[in-house]
């Protein structure tokens, strides 16, 4: 993961994009592509999206991944750390007893 962020990181300072690149708009910016994301789906079922645009949906799933992880890099956190934090948060909050098998979400709070 450290290699990909660094390659990130050279190919934004090669352009000199440091200057444009603050938390507030690499956040803005995640959401703009996953919006980009979900209009590959929007009025067609998975199946005909995936058949459809299955380039432009690994470029826009590429695109929300490199701002997240610009983001995380320019807020000094550590990818692996704050997901696998998430997975034990998630784990505590719905768990295998309220949640296998079943799509509504039944949280333990």
């Amino acid at each position: 993961m450290d290699e990909l962020i660094k390659e990130l990181n050279q190919f934004r300072d090669d352009r000199n994009w440091r200057q444009f690149h603050n938390a507030k708009d690499l956040a803005i910016s995640v959401s703009l592509e996953a919006s980009e994301l979900l209009e590959n789906f929007q009025w067609r079922s998975s199946e005909e999206a995936i058949t459809d645009d299955i380039e432009n949906i690994k470029d826009e799933i590429a695109d929300v991944m490199i701002y997240c992880l610009m983001l995380a890099d320019d807020l000094d956190l550590n990818v692996n750390e704050i997901i696998r934090s998430k997975i034990k948060k998630n784990a505590k909050k719905y768990t295998i007893k309220n949640s296998k098998g079943n799509h509504i979400k039944r949280s333990v709070e």
